[in-house]
């Protein structure tokens, strides 16, 4: 088994629209905060809602991704691995922060001011991206909007093949 894991999953919601820089490489560096909102009812009855921001930080086809498609509001699935960062600002002071290095985005809901609930794989996109190496490439997993293939609906009449 391996000896660590260093994995996170989140949902939630642009707080600005990303901010995209090429690098002298050519290298495509993506940037933008998603808040992810905790609710749940304290002792006394109220409704407490729990905010927390989170860094985000997208490379290469990612980060093209996120430039073309992302905008404040928007709705995403990020898993990435968690990246603990030190530098020294311009007073001098030693400042330490956390960011989520994404491996995978997937844009949930529509487009930023919609009331549709589309998604974006109308819009060309399809959907899912990974990053692998510096190519992103298209998720292919059925989402729960898909059709079910006639082969497995119920009542095929392939059920006398079935081993039980």
């Amino acid at each position: 088994m391996a000896g660590s894991v260093n994995k996170v999953i989140l949902i939630g919601n642009l707080g600005s629209d990303p901010e995209v820089r090429y690098l002298e490489s050519g290298s495509a560096v993506a940037k933008f905060n998603i808040a992810t909102t905790e609710t749940y009812t304290n002792k006394n009855g109220e409704r407490v809602d729990n905010t927390e921001w989170h860094r985000i930080e997208l490379w290469e086809g990612l980060a093209k991704v996120a430039e073309k498609y992302l905008k404040k509001g928007n709705q995403v699935y990020i898993e990435g691995r968690i990246r603990t960062d030190t530098w020294t600002d311009k007073e001098g002071q030693q400042r330490t922060g956390v960011t989520i290095r994404a491996n995978s985005m997937t844009l949930l809901g529509g487009p930023a001011g919609s009331n549709s609930g589309g998604d974006y794989n109308q819009g060309g996109n399809q959907g899912g991206y990974q990053q692998s190496g510096n190519t992103p490439r298209s998720n292919n997993a059925p989402r729960p909007s898909d059709p079910i293939p006639p082969s497995m609906a119920a009542g095929s009449g392939d059920d006398d093949d079935l081993p039980f």
